[in-house]
C-alpha cells in the first residue's frame, strides 16, 4: 500500500517545544534531546550513529532534500516544513532551522537543526506543494527528479510573491495573529 494512503496518526508538538539533534557532517545522529526521543519514539541507542533519514517521510519529494542540501553546503541556513515519520509509523510536521555548525578554524563539524511545531496554514500549503512536487518527480528519470521539483518549487514560491523559499516558510509558519511578513 502507499504509504499517502496507510492509516496513521498525527502526532503534535506542543507550541513550547523544541526538538534539537546535531549530526556529523554525513548527517548521522550525534545528539538527540528528550523532546526527538519522545515524539519519533526512539530510544537513544536507536538514535545515536544513525543517518538522520531514518525519520524520512515517503510523503516528502526528494527536491526537498536536494533543497536542504545546496542550501547547506553553501554555508547557509535551511528552513522547511518537513513530514517525519515515527518509529511506529505515525507522523508529525515541523517548521525546521538547520544550520552548519563550524569548528574555530572554520572547519565542518556537523549539522545542527532546531525544530518546531508547524502551524496548520503551513501544513495544508507544503501538502499540496509536496504533492505537486512528488507528481513532477514521479513523471521525471530518476537522476533528474530532485532538480526537476526544486525548479517547480522555486518557481511557484516566485509565483506566490516570495523572494525565497525561506521567507515563504516563515511566513507561513507565522500565528494567525502575527500579520504577514516581508516578502
Amino acid at each position: 500500500m502507499d504509504a499517502t494512503t496507510t492509516a496513521s496518526r498525527e502526532v503534535t508538538l506542543q507550541p513550547d517545544e523544541l526538538i534539537i539533534t546535531k549530526t556529523d557532517p554525513k548527517g548521522h545522529i550525534s545528539y538527540a534531546n528528550r523532546v526527538f526521543m519522545r515524539i519519533s519514539r526512539y530510544a537513544e541507542p536507536q538514535l545515536l550513529g544513525q543517518p538522520h533519514n531514518i525519520i524520512r517521510h515517503p510523503d516528502m519529494p526528494r527536491g526537498v532534500y536536494r533543497l536542504l542540501w545546496k542550501t547547506l553546503q553553501a554555508g547557509q541556513e535551511f528552513f522547511g516544513i518537513i513530514k517525519n515519520y515515527t518509529a511506529d509509523g505515525d507522523y508529525y510536521w515541523v517548521m525546521a532551522n538547520i544550520t552548519p555548525d563550524y569548528d574555530r578554524h572554520g572547519q565542518l563539524m556537523g549539522y545542527y537543526s532546531v525544530r518546531r511545531c508547524a502551524t496548520r496554514k503551513a501544513i495544508d500549503t507544503m501538502t499540496e506543494l509536496y504533492r505537486r512536487m512528488r507528481e513532477i518527480e514521479a513523471s521525471s528519470g530518476k537522476a533528474a527528479a530532485p532538480d526537476a521539483s526544486v525548479a517547480w518549487l522555486l518557481e511557484e514560491v516566485k509565483r506566490r510573491q516570495y523572494s525565497s523559499f525561506e521567507n515563504m516558510v516563515l511566513d507561513l509558519n507565522k500565528p494567525a495573529q502575527a500579520g504577514a511578513a516581508q516578502r
